[in-house]
């Protein structure tokens, strides 16, 4: 998600759908907790009947509906006021609510019939919140499912806990998967994430030892045990839940965007083997954008992923375009309009190939709006030649969309700098500065801008860091003078 928080306009069916989101999956949350009372009356009608007649159990039960009734009202204003853009999609709430049913689920489950209550996989829904959303929804989540699992425990429960475990389920759940937000956080390996179980057991042990400390003059074993199978039951049971939800979600984690960069990615070595040309422009455009996300504060991974993949419509024609060719030009034998064809259909044939490959819908999108509906100069030019009339600007534009994301202007413009500095005869700093400037005054002009929230600061950051890499990039080179040894002449 970006990390800008705007309340952008909605209309009245988006708040009709996205409150019978909420409605539904509060619905399944209650009827989830008549199932978890039938489970603790270890499915016998008698006693749940006996347990219902007891004084004041129905008032608790009508107590936890409307608890959880205020819960789904207060994720509902949180997102709303906090990115209401991420929660205007349904399957974003579903994410959100599935999250949270499959995490209350796992606990209730392993705290009832593992070795004791502090075994839960705490960290689980904080855990799967940081990859699937963002680390600042991840602590509130965590928040959620730790309020929600006490209000089964404290009402749901036929059986009372035992001394202070209620509460210290609560403490220990909150505090230590906090922790394990900022444990795992950044890390792109699994096989780290993985042995971070490891690290995570420790603080919960050293909490329930703390919390329940009066078993430690008894037996301490069970408490370290469970507090072991806490940290690492979490992130088994994250890397587990995590690729069915990022399939399901069209969600893209921080370790599908490094198996998407690494360069054995089956269409990365496609790229390399049809279009060479194309792959190490890819590679420097990659650079640029990542460079540019990081500089206005958005995903430079993301961004990277998207640069990676951003031409790969150009393996469909690859001689066609210039950085494949060396000497013919296959261009010169067609008209200018089938050479239009050619050049804009990559953004579309991108798209597809992306699609086709299963990839994430993010890496598409950029594809197909990296060149929003600017017109192709040259050949609109070229035709112009051969015409007597004024020729339509739009029959030699790309079909667009304009770009919808930070992300895709970023390419845009990280694209199209980095082709027009390479073509320089003179690239000093002023030059390329000139010509970047260039670049995103031509797209604004183009109204190329409008359909994506990027502010004209961002565009002034941008500009200075594409300036900055490609004159790095692309400098003039000192011409050595000729030495001459011995009689044979060095250059």
């Amino acid at each position: 998600m970006s990390k800008e928080r705007k309340i952008k306009k909605w209309e009245l069916k988006d708040y009709a759908r996205t409150i019978f989101w909420f409605i539904f999956h509060t619905v399944i949350f209650i009827l989830g907790f008549m199932a978890i009372l039938y489970v603790n009356a270890n499915f016998d009608l008698k006693i749940l009947g006996a347990y219902l007649k007891i004084e004041g159990t129905v008032k608790n039960l009508i107590y936890l509906v409307i608890a959880m009734l205020l819960v789904s009202l207060g994720i509902y204003l949180y997102f709303y006021h906090e990115n209401n853009a991420f929660i205007k999609e349904s399957k974003n709430i579903n994410l959100v609510f599935i999250i949270l049913e499959v995490c209350i689920a796992i606990m209730f489950i392993v705290g009832k019939y593992m070795v004791m209550v502090y075994a839960r996989p705490f960290a689980l829904c904080a855990l799967l919140s940081l990859l699937l959303i963002e680390k600042r929804t991840a602590i509130f989540m965590n928040t959620v499912s730790c309020f929600l699992m006490f209000m089964i425990d404290a009402f749901l429960a036929i059986n009372p806990m035992e001394g202070h475990m209620l509460y210290s389920s609560l403490l220990i759940g909150f505090s230590t998967s906090i922790l394990a937000i900022y444990l795992v956080a950044g890390i792109s390996s699994r096989l780290k994430v993985f042995l971070m179980g490891f690290l995570i057991s420790l603080p919960i042990i050293l909490c329930t030892v703390c919390l329940e400390f009066s078993a430690l003059l008894t037996n301490p074993v069970p408490l370290i045990i469970a507090g072991f199978t806490s940290g690492m039951l979490s992130v088994v049971l994250m890397m587990a839940i995590l690729p069915l939800l990022e399939k399901i979600f069209s969600r893209v984690t921080v370790y599908k965007l490094y198996e998407l960069t690494d360069h054995k990615a089956p269409l990365l070595q496609r790229l390399n083997k049809e279009a060479p040309g194309t792959f190490n422009h890819c590679l420097v455009v990659s650079t640029l954008a990542e460079s540019c996300a990081s500089a206005i504060g958005e995903d430079p991974l993301l961004a990277r992923a998207c640069a990676y993949y951003h031409d790969i419509g150009k393996i469909v024609h690859p001689e066609y375009f210039t950085e494949n060719q060396s000497g013919y030009n296959p261009h010169n034998e067609i008209t200018p309009e089938l050479s239009v064809d050619i050049i804009r259909s990559h953004a579309t044939d991108g798209a597809k190939i992306i699609k086709d490959y299963k990839l994430p819908t993010i890496l598409s999108d950029v594809a197909e709006q990296h060149h929003g509906t600017l017109h192709i100069r040259y050949f609109y030019m070229q035709a112009s030649k051969f015409s007597e009339e004024t020729l339509p600007l739009k029959d030699f534009a790309y079909k667009g969309p304009r770009p919808q994301t930070k992300i895709a202007a970023i390419l845009m413009l990280a694209d199209a700098c980095e082709a027009k500095v390479r073509s320089l005869p003179m690239r000093s700093h002023e030059k390329v500065d000139e010509a970047v400037r260039e670049i995103i005054e031509e797209r604004m002009d183009f109204d190329q801008f409008f359909e994506c929230d990027i502010t004209m600061r961002d565009l002034d950051v941008i500009r200075k860091t594409l300036t900055n890499s490609l004159a790095g990039v692309h400098h003039d080179r000192v011409e050595y003078p000729k030495l001459k040894i011995g009689g044979n002449k060095y250059e």
